[in-house]
């Protein structure tokens, strides 16, 4: 795994850099639609923890609005996507700007999704291990149910990665990341615009396998 990590490292480099210059015409597209529909800022940056659970700030384009109650707080996810937003969500298009954590070397094409900062004091020892490799735009757990699947078996998936990687199994997961986005298959949880907020596990977690 430690030969892979710089061959990893080598293509994830290579990948954004090609996507970036590939796929430049349609952030332009989004930026001005994005622009339009929500006017400034078209960027959305939050700080995640990153490898090791160092923090960065994640890249992604804005789908929500940040319309708040009469008591200034921020109104339910449900409430502030915006139709434009949706569709850059189904369509993975707000992911976009994330090539560029990879060009920093903060994110990976492949790895365990980049979650809140709050979260790192909520993991079980074993569910903190999903930050023992950069955190990606896409990974194991994205490919087997997204958002439709509870956190634990999220996270179990995410440390069987951690455990498993390679580069067969990084070209699988894009692959299958390509069909997922074309079908449209596990955007979110039941009931939710997106996942609900993860609280802490109450139970073990068990191996994916």
């Amino acid at each position: 795994m430690y030969s892979y990590s710089w061959l990893k490292h080598f293509l994830d480099i290579l990948g954004a850099s090609i996507g970036l210059v590939v796929l430049m015409p349609f952030m332009v597209v989004v930026v001005l639609l994005i622009k339009f529909a929500m006017g400034d800022p078209f960027l959305f940056r939050q700080q995640r923890p990153g490898l090791k659970g160092r923090p960065f700030t994640l890249l992604k384009f804005r789908t929500m609005t940040d319309a708040r109650d009469a008591s200034g707080n921020l109104l339910p996810d449900s409430e502030r996507l915006t139709p434009l937003g949706r569709f850059l969500r189904r369509t993975s298009l707000d992911e976009l700007p994330t090539f560029v954590n990879i060009l920093r070397g903060e994110m990976s094409l492949v790895g365990p999704r980049p979650l809140l900062m709050q979260y790192l004091d909520r993991y079980t020892p074993e569910q903190m291990r999903r930050h023992e490799v950069r955190p990606g735009i896409t990974g194991w757990a994205q490919v087997n149910g997204r958002n439709a699947i509870s956190w634990e078996e999220k996270f179990a998936l995410d440390v069987w990665y951690v455990d498993h990687q390679s580069l067969w199994l990084d070209l699988k997961i894009l692959l299958l990341t390509i069909w997922k986005v074309v079908t449209r298959e596990g955007i979110s949880q039941q009931g939710h615009a997106t996942m609900p907020e993860f609280m802490g596990s109450k139970q073990p977690v068990e191996d994916p396998e």
